[in-house]
């Protein structure tokens, strides 16, 4: 078997570049930023209306921005919770499929491209046109914060604040790999973008349900439990362990860690991890990156491995027109 020569990245660099151009020039991507940055911006803009009555009285007023709600809009963190996985589907549920269908993928390999680089390209620069979204989102929230509420935030809180904002762009890397699979499985657009808002739906919506349900059946309550309305420890566990597949859960779980400072501990909590933990004090940043660090992991973890997935059955496919 001949080898081929150059880099496997030959030729990401100019992928990268024309999917990024892509993605900040399509109207299908501007309509989608746009609906975050409006409903982020409204959003917002009622938090700032609760948190005047609170300045100067809370250490980190500018973190309560992005979880503070009011009716009838939720918080920051929830606006993003939701509409990040409909932006990162969007901008890649037709990646791969589109250019098999416009006969132009055939024509693109012909060129001193390799399938590596052409999926790392498109892959990067979907997390681009996410992470810039995100980043203008975020100066917007800040700015906001800063002429309305008149108190600059804390080094901390800035620093908790980009925190969050990683933590946001990984969980967007999550989406994409999900749709960048499906536009690798499918041929169809159409049923590719079935497929990803299906797996969505599923793992955000309805993956409660179905934790609570398969935990039960597994470690049934016995009748003292019942009778006492006692939790059975062992399906907690597993409802927990469940959850976390979801990564709508880790994404809540690292932002509740990072922008709640109080919060010491994520999940099913033993008394005995609480000794010596004094409610109500807020923890250094350090330790509440420690607290999330799994999280985190977990979602760039499920990112890396949906994208590894695509690329093996990428390579095993015919390409030819």
């Amino acid at each position: 078997m001949a080898r081929r020569s150059g880099s496997a990245f030959t030729g990401a660099g100019t992928v990268f570049l024309k999917e990024f151009a892509d993605h900040l020039g399509g109207a299908r991507v501007q309509i989608l930023e746009w609906l975050v940055i409006l409903t982020g911006a409204g959003a917002v803009y009622t938090a700032i209306q609760d948190l005047k009555t609170t300045t100067g009285q809370d250490p980190f007023l500018f973190l309560r921005l992005f979880t503070q709600a009011r009716d009838p809009l939720p918080s920051f963190v929830l606006v993003l919770d939701f509409l990040v996985p409909l932006i990162a589907i969007g901008l890649a549920f037709d990646s791969v499929n589109g250019e098999f269908n416009h006969r132009t993928l055939s024509r693109l390999l012909a060129q001193p491209i390799y399938r590596d680089a052409l999926l790392i390209g498109k892959f990067l620069g979907g997390l681009a046109a996410i992470a810039v979204a995100l980043v203008t989102l975020w100066l917007l929230v800040i700015g906001l914060g800063l002429l309305t509420l008149g108190v600059p935030p804390s080094s901390e809180e800035v620093l908790r604040g980009l925190a969050f904002l990683v933590v946001a762009i990984a969980y967007g890397a999550v989406w994409l790999a999900v749709a960048m699979l499906c536009s690798v499985l499918f041929r169809s657009a159409a049923t590719s973008a079935l497929a990803a808002l299906g797996i969505w739906l599923l793992v955000s919506v309805l993956w409660p349900q179905v934790v609570t349900f398969v935990s039960t059946a597994v470690y049934p309550p016995n009748e003292l439990q019942i009778l006492f309305n006692q939790p059975n420890p062992d399906q907690l566990q597993l409802q927990q362990s469940l959850s976390r597949l979801s990564p709508s859960t880790l994404f809540g779980e690292a932002v509740l860690g990072i922008l709640h400072p109080t919060t010491r501990a994520l999940g099913l909590v033993f008394m005995s991890q609480l000794e010596g933990a004094v409610m109500g004090t807020p923890l250094p940043l350090a330790q509440s990156l420690l607290l999330v660090w799994p999280q985190v992991t977990g979602l760039i973890a499920g990112a890396i491995i949906l994208f590894v997935i695509a690329y093996v059955v990428f390579q095993r496919q015919e390409v030819r027109a």
